[in-house]
């Protein structure tokens, strides 16, 4: 049964991680089958079926090794209590509903998002949560806590607090990864942080967990007490000893039960001043009479020491007791992140995909949506996507995560090896030592190319993609073609996505969310139950039949074995078509029964695979080809591997012309499939080609517009500077025109022709575009030539028509062609075609 916590435990504000953490409370270490029957029904045939269920549940994951995999995942926890509450959840996934599935992924999502922004932001390894444990144990039953134990309190809440400030940290910096944080995010916003009890701790107790002698002027007193009754003890015995010393025997300074003693070596006691404590052969064990004062005093004195010492930790502790909530709430808070970030991390590791599950009812739902607007020519709008609807399981390169697991371990360990010898040859040499070198540098070599080997041949993953309408696939093919390790790779992934872990697959990784994954794999013979290995399938796999749902996903390897092959293939017809009809959501079956391969042409809801075999090499490739059912190939390989043609033509007669006509259309049926994904890589392939193309040919086209009209705008600058140019040049030789004109019409005497100077002035007015025609307000009526081009008088009244006033003249200026005037309380600067004299 599991063990559940009895401190106290403050409630977290209602948020998405809080309710999920409140809902499964901290448990102690679980086995397997006590995780899998927390909840039970109270009696009755209730009670016995859910026995028969948890059984098989049980069974199919010890038969999966779910066992080893939470081991593998527990292990990126970096506190004790994390890898337990790890295992704990993921042995208790079997009863996690859809909405608890969904809210483990998000919460390891948001896990790796933050372990990606800051590197180092959840390595729980710094926390003895042992230690917090123990002091909370203390403060709650009102004993003192150690120095140790505040140490990790203190330790814990800082740990809280830097992680609380790297998230307000990137929430400031970009507001959004508040929701790429959730729902960590809340949790850590809202957790209590007890500045004040760290800083008592800090103040009393240093780093390595004593209670420092500032935290109490008593203290102080009676540990310099103690050093200096040492020091007396250590000059008395310094000089007993050097007194006492002579050759038939020797003497020890020692420290029994904090009382300084003088271990005495020889092979008879002679007169020693002092009480013997123990004797044992030629060693005695004496305290001299001249230092049982002095030993009195010195346990006096650090009795006093440890007495103080211990009212400084109970006020410690009587602060502690104050946020006991606060700090048990922390610590459950921060043991379930712990496990969280586990997830996370593991995920990292491995490169795992990220898996869209579903509920198996809206994948019926869809096809049956799909169904109904086929049949009455109307559509209708499913809230699948096609790619869902189309597959009820996909996984491309999905890996089984112990394969994968052992794999890397022994290329790390065989790295470690060639590290290590190269290291050793390295200091030998250094040494001296001689040796073989050819031999040294052959073993290295070796050691090299092996370690190339494994690098070179990786674990080989499987492909799924079992279609939407088919509820049985049948694989078919021969032994160690990689079978067995399919079903538990799909059973493995299937309880890893329902317990909120990423799976070793590539994107897109879509699974249904099953109730529970049942599996009858291996040989299940018991001695104790008197069953064979054909009964003790039967027994597994009627468990099975009896307890899934049509939510459930059964695995059931070699089914049909152990017995005369034609009632083992007959029994395995029925049991695979008995799944069919109300079994379960899906049942993957493994088998060496050819009629098991015929079902597809009866049924449409069964399916056919097999595992390729190579007849070239007579191995296997471990790839699953989709579609084909499996074919004999033992008389192919006898015949390869040299077996008389006499022998190979009789078993050919007995094994049928039809068997082998069967094999040779199997044949071109892989053959076939080969061709067709071979052709489907390389149209693949002239897809992204060409889509990689038209990205360019777009990306040049955008580029060839922008130049075009860089230069279209660089033309028109152009001519536009050109065209402030020229006017600015025109404008200058006009001014200087005008101005030559004004000299010219100053300097000449009464007797010019005023016509004539008007001609000409009126021909440089039209000429520049600038007329001076100006319409005058009524009272002041049009301007005659000779008052136009008159020069006024300082003093003299002006008309502006611009502002159809009059205005006095204050300056004249005709070097510039300008004057100034004044209308009321303005000033202006004119030009002289700009204004007319006044009547």
């Amino acid at each position: 049964m599991a063990v559940f916590r009895s401190e106290v435990i403050v409630t977290l504000s209602l948020n998405p991680l809080a309710t999920t953490f409140r809902r499964r409370p901290y448990f102690s270490p679980l086995k397997p089958r006590a995780a899998i029957q927390q909840l039970k029904p109270a009696s009755g045939d209730g009670h016995k079926a859910h026995n028969s269920k948890s059984a098989a549940i049980c069974d199919s994951l010890r038969l999966l090794e779910w066992d080893a995999v939470c081991d593998l995942v527990s292990s990126f926890a970096g506190t004790q209590l994390g890898r337990e509450t790890v295992k704990a959840q993921l042995w208790s996934a079997v009863e996690l509903s859809y909405e608890e599935t969904k809210m483990r992924l998000e919460e390891t999502s948001a896990a790796i998002e933050f372990i990606n922004y800051g590197s180092g932001g959840m390595d729980f390894a710094g926390i003895d949560v042992l230690l917090v444990k123990s002091a909370i144990g203390q403060a709650s039953k009102g004993f003192p806590i150690s120095g140790l134990e505040a140490i990790a309190v203190a330790c814990l809440i800082e740990f809280a607090e830097n992680l609380q400030a790297t998230f307000e940290g990137a929430v400031k910096e970009d507001a959004a990864w508040y929701n790429r944080f959730m729902p960590l995010a809340e949790v850590m916003m809202n957790v209590s942080i007890c500045h004040s009890l760290v800083a008592s701790v800090k103040k009393i107790i240093d780093e390595d967990g004593y209670v420092k002698d500032s935290a109490s002027s008593e203290l102080k007193r009676y540990r310099d007490q103690v050093l200096i009754v040492e020091r007396k003890l250590y000059l008395l015995m310094d000089k007993l000893a050097r007194n006492n010393r002579n050759e038939s025997s020797s003497l020890e300074v020692c420290n029994v039960d904090g009382r300084w003693c003088i271990k005495y070596m020889s092979n008879k006691l002679e007169n020693f001043d002092g009480l013997l404590l123990s004797s044992s052969g030629s060693d005695y064990l004496v305290e001299p009479i001249a230092a049982v004062e002095l030993n009195d005093e010195l346990q006096q004195a650090r009795a006093l020491a440890a007495k103080v010492e211990e009212d400084v930790l109970s006020q410690l502790t009587d602060k502690m007791l104050a946020e006991l909530g606060s700090i048990q709430n922390l610590l459950d808070t921060m043991i379930q992140l712990d496990a969280v970030a586990a997830r996370a991390k593991y995920g990292i590791e491995y490169g795992a995909t990220y898996p869209n599950i579903f509920l198996p009812c809206e994948m019926i739902r869809s096809l049956t949506v799909d169904g109904d607007s086929g049949l009455n020519g109307t559509s209708s709008k499913p809230s699948f996507s096609h790619h869902q609807r189309e597959w009820k399981l996909y996984l491309q390169k999905a890996y089984h995560p112990l394969l994968l697991k052992q794999y890397r371990e022994n290329l790390e360990n065989a790295r470690k090896a060639l590290t290590n010898a190269a290291s050793d040859l390295r200091r030998k040499k250094m040494q001296g030592k001689s040796m073989a070198t050819d031999d040294s540098d052959s073993y290295l070599d070796s050691m090299k190319l092996s370690i190339l080997q494994m690098e070179r041949r990786p674990p080989i993953p499987v492909d799924f993609a079992i279609s939407a309408k088919a509820t049985v696939l049948v694989i078919t093919g021969p032994n160690t073609g990689g079978k067995t390790v399919s079903l538990k790779t799909v059973g493995l992934a299937s309880l890893m996505s329902k317990a909120g872990l990423y799976v070793l697959a590539s994107e897109p990784a879509k699974l249904p969310w099953f109730d529970a994954v049942y599996a009858d794999i291996g040989d299940e013979q018991s001695l104790t139950q008197s069953l064979s290995t054909f009964s003790g399938h039967l027994k597994q796999i009627s468990a099975i039949r009896s307890n899934s749902t049509s939510n459930s996903l059964v695995l059931l390897d070699e089914v049909g074995a152990g017995t005369n092959p034609l009632e083992g293939a007959a029994l395995g017809m029925s049991l695979l078509e008995s799944f069919a009809e109300s079994g379960s959501f899906l049942t993957i079956a493994t088998t060496h029964h050819g009629e098991l391969k015929t079902l597809k042409y009866s049924n449409h809801v069964f399916e056919n695979a097999c595992v390729e075999f190579d007849e070239d090499s007579l191995q296997p490739t471990y790839r699953i080809l989709w579609g084909i059912p499996g074919r004999s190939n033992a008389i192919n390989i006898a015949e390869k591997l040299g077996l008389p043609y006499r022998i190979l033509s009789t078993a050919r007669k007995l094994h049928g012309k039809t068997s082998a006509e069967i094999n040779e259309i199997i044949i071109d049926m892989e053959s076939s499939k080969q061709d067709f994904e071979q052709n489907l890589k390389d149209a693949q392939h002239y897809l992204m080609l060409s889509r990689r193309l038209q990205q360019d040919l777009l990306m040049a086209r955008e580029r060839v517009t922008k130049h075009s009209d860089t230069l279209r705008k660089s033309k028109a600058q152009s001519i536009s500077e050109f065209a402030v140019m020229a006017r600015s040049i025109l404008h200058t030789k006009l001014q200087q025109y005008r101005q030559s004109a004004v000299a010219q019409s100053t300097s000449q005497s009464t007797t010019v022709d005023n016509s004539e100077f008007k001609k000409q002035n009126l021909k440089l007015i039209a000429s520049s575009n600038c007329s001076v025609e100006q319409t005058k307000s009524s009272d002041i009526g049009k301007t005659s030539p000779d008052k136009l081009l008159r020069i006024p008088e300082v003093g003299e009244k002006i008309v502006v028509p611009s502002l159809g006033k009059e205005a006095v003249v204050l300056q004249v200026l005709p070097s510039k062609g300008e004057i100034i005037v004044q209308s009321r309380n303005i000033k202006l600067r004119l030009k002289l075609k700009d204004v007319v004299a006044s009547e």
